[in-house]
């Protein structure tokens, strides 16, 4: 990357694969914009001046041409099934599609077949839930652009998935759960998460923003972020005590080494440090706490339904498969059992005298 003179504070650039000049606003605090043209130029300053003080710029708008994957990005985001999702909903999408912009923003819409799609997400291969993510991506932009006359169909149809590791995030057993608590005792901020994340079976970002405010008559009440989705969840015996104990003065639950509230990414970070200072494997992570949840109470003989009422899962189908699981956990237990009544019988029986 050529560059004449230092680039405005804040900004960073890079040269893609395809030989072009990328630059972006990164600030912390701030969301990443990505810049358009060179360091100084009018255009770039313009909307350096907008990202400095957080105002959001219209991506693409000005500077992308129509009908190419850049124009698509931009005018999807002014859909409202962009503008009607959650807020970190929002981030995860912006995500996944100005990667794909920055790839592809200056490529016709109507050029975009279907092997070129396969040929983007057969190359994440190595990441097949990223490349399940980018495809949804793809196909949510194809769909908007059949909306607006760009293209007749849709070129993600048939694009074939790299196949996703059994199981998704790793559930956590009783002996990870008695590992962890033996290393991390009562009173130390590594057992609060665990019995937090354990006994409301929440997201990490709902997690990380309980507070006492949440609380009333012992019951747990929190709107998701992602979905928001309320739930109402009555305190375990075991978790009211931890929370009885902790100062009146924090502002969340859960704090950090400093004093502050966790955010997410750090929250998620940190705990698998305890982890591993527990000695349990890296794959085990607060979601898998989540899912931890859903089988004791499933096992519990918890229906469908009582557990989407403690999850907040809104579909049916995600949480039925503990429901399954358990079952067949009891009916082998059962069908084990009766099989070694029968053959206890079986040896009791005297064989015939012969005759």
């Amino acid at each position: 990357m050529k560059q004449m003179h230092k680039p405005p504070k804040y900004c960073q650039g890079f040269e893609d694969r395809h030989g072009k000049d990328r630059w972006y606003y990164r600030r912390p605090g701030f969301p990443r914009v990505a810049l358009p043209g060179l360091p100084w130029s009018p255009d770039f300053m313009a909307a350096y001046e907008k990202a400095a003080v957080g105002e959001k710029l219209e991506t693409g708008v000005s500077r992308s041409k129509p009908g190419t994957v850049a124009a698509l990005v931009a005018s999807y985001y002014k859909t409202g099934d962009f503008t009607g999702l959650a807020a970190s909903t929002k981030t995860t999408y912006r995500g996944i599609l100005e990667r794909f912009r920055v790839e592809h923003g200056d490529k016709r819409v109507a050029h975009l077949k279907k092997g070129h799609v396969q040929v983007i997400i057969t190359g994440m291969t190595e990441r097949p839930a990223a490349a399940g993510n980018m495809l949804r991506m793809i196909h949510l932009l194809m769909r908007h652009a059949i909306d607006l006359g760009w293209r007749s169909d849709d070129p993600t149809q048939g694009v074939r998935k790299p196949k996703r590791k059994a199981g998704g995030f790793l559930t956590w057993e009783e002996d990870h759960i008695a590992a962890f608590t033996a290393k991390h005792k009562a009173g130390s901020r590594a057992h609060l998460a665990l019995m937090l994340l354990l006994y409301t079976g929440q997201r990490r970002s709902d997690v990380v923003r309980m507070g006492r405010q949440h609380v009333r008559k012992d019951i747990l009440a929190v709107t998701q972020q992602k979905t928001g989705q309320d739930v109402h969840i009555p305190l375990h015996p075991d978790l009211k005590a931890l929370l009885d104990n902790l100062p009146l003065t924090n502002l969340t639950f859960l704090m950090t080494a400093h004093g502050k509230p966790f955010v997410p990414a750090g929250f998620t970070n940190w705990f698998h440090d305890m982890v591993k200072e527990a000695g349990l494997p890296a794959g085990l992570s607060p979601h898998g706490l989540r899912k931890a949840t859903c089988r004791r109470l499933a096992e519990a003989g918890c229906s469908a339904h009582e557990i989407m009422a403690i999850s907040g899962h809104r579909s049916l189908g995600e949480v039925t498969r503990y429901t399954v699981a358990a079952s067949r956990k009891d009916l082998a237990a059962r069908a084990m059992l009766a099989l070694g009544k029968a053959t206890d019988e079986t040896a009791t029986v005297k064989p015939a005298e012969a005759v």
